[in-house]
């Protein structure tokens, strides 16, 4: 196995991850109405669903992040980063995974796991009138840490790579928002192929110029 098939390994199972749990928001949001339902038509609150709220955003806020590090999409503080040389931008970041990104993730899994050994053995359970099991939740905490570790360590090849050839190596493809634009007009019966073309460029048009909008602005 070369080394972008390792890397596409890592961002296949991030994705699958990040892809998977994604769901969780539309359980949140029609949990969210029914409750708003409930409170406010029936007046019928329930106890467990501000708890139940928050292990599920927590599980998707968690089990998302290797997906969002596997398509580079987390927010950077650096304004000259995007203005930098491929080497120089690998150089910073391998110094950045060494020195914070391994101990805090690993010290992140090791203390999830602990606390889910814990709140296992003393079957804890949330505060209110109809308790929830609390170590299902916080067994995602070591989980979580565990994919996110594995994309790290694939972040760290990405930056060996590039200081070895000066170029970044290729993500896994994933949808972006012009494969969903042309994706429409393709299937679409309204526009002839002219005009679908024309579409087409004038949306790449657009998103380049917003491209290069935020790289002057970094």
């Amino acid at each position: 196995m070369n080394t972008q098939r390792l890397l596409n390994a890592a961002d296949r199972v991030s994705t699958w991850a990040g892809k998977t749990f994604a769901w969780l928001i539309i359980l949140l949001m029609l949990v969210v109405c029914a409750e708003v339902f409930k409170r406010y038509v029936l007046n019928a609150p329930t106890a467990w669903i501000y708890d139940a709220n928050n292990m599920m955003y927590g599980t998707l806020f968690m089990m998302c992040g290797a997906y969002t590090l596997a398509q580079n999409g987390h927010v950077r503080g650096d304004f000259l980063y995007g203005s930098m040389k491929p080497r120089t931008q690998a150089t910073l970041d391998l110094a950045l995974y060494i020195l914070f990104f391994l101990p805090g993730i690993g010290a992140l899994t090791w203390a999830g796991w602990d606390y889910y050994k814990d709140s296992l053995a003393m079957n804890e359970q949330t505060f209110n009138a109809t308790p929830l099991p609390l170590y299902p939740f916080k067994f995602v905490i070591p989980v979580a840490g565990v994919i996110v570790m594995l994309q790290g360590l694939a972040e760290i090849v990405r930056c060996v790579v590039c200081l070895r050839t000066g170029e970044w190596p290729e993500r896994l493809k994933d949808a972006q928002e012009m494969d969903v634009v042309e994706q429409q007009l393709a299937s679409s019966t309204h526009v002839d192929e002219e005009a679908r073309r024309d579409a087409i460029e004038r949306a790449k048009e657009v998103d380049e110029a917003a491209r290069q909008r935020g790289r002057e602005s970094t």
